[in-house]
């Protein structure tokens, strides 16, 4: 396998504006129900549950996106907590039909036909996004991901045509 063409590239998700509140909120119902856990039995389980639920939100809030571009396919997958992973999305490069920063005039077209957008971006504003356009069967897609300048350079060299600068 070539190596120029392999590129896997992370990019960690920006945390929604509800996302510190929330902590916040969950950290202070964890406190108010190990107070009741010390004077009645029913705060023991207020307790594991306000723990459980606050586990669980620590862990859903830290999203990460690993892209992989490898022989003209790209995929993309979750990354939840540093931990649990998950495949998102995953094309081949004859299904893509054009690549073109997010606010390009070229992607307008193709806007037009109802593409789905799936966002695996940061979030960020000063974050370069792309726009990969891609078909399966009846279905459209308009994906947003933030390649570094390796997987650009790859994307250029596998599908020269189909990638607008």
């Amino acid at each position: 396998m070539n190596d120029d063409n392999y590129v896997e590239w992370l990019v960690k998700r920006k945390d929604p504006a509800y996302a510190i509140p929330l902590k916040i909120l969950m950290i202070v119902l964890c406190v108010i129900s190990a107070f009741l856990a010390m004077q009645t039995i029913f705060g023991i389980v207020f307790l594991l549950a306000a723990a459980a639920g606050t586990y669980f939100v620590f862990l859903n809030m830290s999203v990460e996106y690993e892209y992989l571009f490898a022989e003209g396919g790209l995929t993309v997958d979750r990354i939840l907590g540093k931990a649990r992973r998950k495949r998102v999305f995953d094309c081949d490069k004859e299904d893509v039909q054009v690549v073109a920063p997010a606010d390009s005039f070229v992607l307008k077209d193709y806007e037009r036909q109802g593409a789905k957008v799936k966002d695996f971006s940061s979030g960020r504003k000063e974050a370069k996004v792309y726009a990969l356009m891609y078909q399966k069967g009846a279905d459209n897609f308009k994906v947003l991901i933030e390649p570094n300048e390796k997987m650009v350079g790859a994307m250029r060299r596998t599908f020269p045509r189909k990638l607008v600068m």
